[in-house]
């Protein structure tokens, strides 16, 4: 299956910044798989080392950080051939090695030349551990997340829609000839999600029983992850949180209250273990902007924030919905709601964008905004047809953004609100949102 990130990699490949690069992501999303795909298309030779699998590759570290007699014990023992510009040396599990993180300083310093890229599990949360000597300022740091629509679309051989709308303009609608069909992809995509492995079952079978079971063996690797890696201390109140995040995303107002994690529980005792979550990858963390200006961030409230999970399939499965409710459309608000959110935010963090919410004392709200080009730009979610947002109005008036988006299952459009373009984006087509724009002039 095709990952966009190997589209990363090249540029990494071919920059003149280039480190030793450290890919992070949450669990399972396919870093590995996509590190060696890319060693196969773009280099004569992949040296590839776990340091889980074998332990023999820690000692090579702990004698010195010597990086020429590192690379040559590396050639001895797997008899392989490790030649700078030709060779893609990749580090996986190097969360296993503390030395060898640490080494990446020498790698940068004495061997710029040498492509080395490093993955792991929950390399995210071992970056965060004090026994590391982290080499700052010595690695590129590349984040991976599981698989967007555009993606699956692909992974489904469904690569026309992608052909057929990159140069597509607003004011052709889109015929139910495509919207139909696209629409059926998206449910599935909301049920499935985007772990290779409920991905590649469900290319294989279309069985949802059998995506369904995978996903819960993902969902159990991660609980076992929490007692594995955790700090031991924070074990039961990461459980908490993670099971607590599901319904208090289904509620009608979906902001994180950590009194509803358990009964008693304050901010300053969940803290560490919400960060430690959203450190391994599981969760997004969407903060409140209530004076919608640039830079967003500093206008940021780190207090009062939203949770989301990185997977949109393993939400619908913790919150036991039924593939057959969302295919028939027959499934109910808040879950709609909810889902088509954490849906949309995926997506728009897949496009390397940093959203927020808004929030005007307790008379509006909008779902999310973005800062591009010195701008800020609004965006409206909804789940169905009806794109009626008196917030996204007000928000308009308010700010005078130059563009924004309202996302539904209503077809493409493009009108004005208050001074504000707005196009009116099927939400399927959220991967080709800003070529979109671009089109227009906007």
């Amino acid at each position: 299956m095709k990952r966009t990130i190997i589209d990363e990699l090249v540029k990494w490949k071919n920059s003149n910044r280039r480190k030793p690069l450290l890919m992070t992501g949450v669990r399972q999303c396919g870093k590995t798989h996509a590190l060696i795909e890319f060693g196969k298309q773009y280099f004569d030779n992949t040296c590839y080392v776990n340091f889980e699998a074998n332990d023999k590759y820690k000692a090579i570290f702990e004698f010195n950080f010597d990086v020429e007699r590192i690379l040559r014990e590396i050639e001895l023992m797997d008899q392989v051939k490790i030649d700078s510009g030709k060779t893609l040396l990749i580090f996986d599990e190097i969360q296993e090695a503390p030395r060898a993180i640490t080494a990446l300083k020498y790698f940068c310093e004495n061997k710029r030349d040498l492509h080395v890229a490093c993955a792991g599990s929950l390399l995210g949360v071992a970056l965060k551990q004090e026994n590391i000597s982290f080499p700052v300022g010595k690695v590129n740091r590349l984040q991976m997340y599981p698989m967007s629509f555009r993606e699956f679309l692909m992974a489904c051989g469904e690569e026309k829609y992608l052909e057929i709308f990159e140069e597509w303009y607003v004011d052709r609608a889109i015929p139910e000839l495509y919207s139909k069909p696209l629409e059926r992809i998206w449910k599935e995509y909301l049920i499935v999600g985007g772990m290779p492995e409920a991905v590649s079952e469900f290319i294989s079978s279309k069985d949802f029983s059998a995506v369904e079971e995978i996903q819960d063996e993902i969902l159990n690797d991660y609980a076992d992850d929490f007692s594995k890696h955790a700090p031991i201390s924070e074990i039961e109140k990461i459980r908490l949180i993670w099971d607590s995040i599901p319904k208090q995303l289904a509620k009608e107002n979906n902001k994180f209250v950590f009194s509803h994690v358990k009964q008693g529980k304050r901010a300053h005792e969940l803290e560490t273990s919400l960060q430690w979550l959203k450190n391994s990858g599981l969760i997004h963390i969407l903060e409140l902007v209530s004076n919608a200006e640039v830079p967003l961030s500093a206008f940021a409230d780190a207090s009062f924030f939203k949770v989301y999970m990185s997977d949109v399939g393993l939400l619908c499965r913790r919150l036991g919905l039924n593939y057959i409710n969302i295919l028939e459309d027959t499934w109910i608000m808040p879950f709609k709601g909810a889902i088509t959110e954490n849906y949309v935010l995926n997506e728009l963090i897949s496009l390397g964008k940093s959203p927020y919410f808004w929030r005007s004392g307790n008379r509006a709200e909008l779902d999310f905004l973005y800062e591009e080009l010195g701008r800020v730009v609004p965006i409206e979610v909804k789940a169905a047809t009806n794109t009626q947002a008196k917030s996204y109005k007000q928000f308009c008036i308010k700010y005078i953004p130059n563009k924004g988006f309202k996302m539904s299952l209503k077809n493409i459009a493009l009108s004005d609100c208050e001074g504000t373009s707005t196009v009116s984006l099927p939400l399927y087509l959220i991967w080709n949102m800003d070529r979109i724009t671009q089109n227009i002039g906007i």
